[in-house]
């Protein structure tokens, strides 16, 4: 399966200690371009430990399109989350890590053609590591490129989790173009590999991933 996942991710900066973030997503189904798979609405507050290295909790929406298994109606999601992320700088690196946890309220679906009353739930945690090599003796300055790379592991628990404890393994690759020392320009491949709910199969998904990051800065200057 071949999918192509867009999204812009806006982070704006209100104080030294905190921040908003937003961001918004759409994802085709298949053959890279046909039919849509997901609309995605996110929304979080973002308290800083550093300059490096925040805690975050907020809002997700996720508007499931019409699938195999209720080809007849969309399916809402509604995903409160929390998450810990910091950065480390070396001399010509940067690795960025994030455990998110999440809370999964899925609509219930009475069959393919309509929904059901209540949610299922589970939570999900995900752990994320990202490493970011230059390729510019300024690093990471304006209008530079830089390559990166990384993995991240999605794990489901709860009581309604029998067969799927292991969700999913997402593995990036791609290059960054570096706008401004805020703005950035991620085009990538992600192959995610993911086990059914059935727990005995799986597929594989190949993804073009182009993702735009936002940084606007608030504060008020002294």
């Amino acid at each position: 399966m071949e999918q192509t996942w867009l999204g812009y991710i806006g982070q704006f900066r209100l104080a030294d200690k905190w921040s908003i973030t937003a961001d918004a997503h759409m994802r085709s189904r298949e053959n890279f371009v046909n039919s849509l798979s997901a609309g995605v609405l996110r929304a979080g507050l973002i308290y800083h430990l550093s300059e490096v290295a925040h805690l975050a909790g907020g809002y997700a929406y996720f508007h499931y399109y019409p699938a195999d298994d209720h080809s007849g109606v969309a399916q809402p999601e509604h995903r409160p989350w929390q998450q810990v992320q910091w950065v480390t700088n070396y001399t010509s690196f940067r690795l960025q890590q994030r455990i998110r946890l999440e809370e999964r309220f899925r609509h219930k679906l009475k069959d393919e053609n309509e929904l059901a009353p209540g949610y299922k739930f589970n939570f999900r945690a995900r752990y994320q590591l990202m490493g970011f090599l230059p390729l510019s003796k300024t690093h990471f300055g304006t209008h530079t490129f830089s390559l990166y790379g990384g993995e991240e592991v999605l794990l489901n628990f709860g009581k309604e989790i029998i067969y799927n404890s292991f969700d999913h393994n997402r593995l990036h690759v791609g290059i960054v173009y570096h706008i401004n020392k805020d703005d950035n320009l991620h085009l990538g491949y992600l192959n995610i590999f993911q086990q059914q709910s059935i727990g005995n199969r799986y597929r594989m998904v190949h993804v073009l991933r182009i993702y735009y990051n936002h940084g606007i800065d608030l504060r008020r200057k002294a």
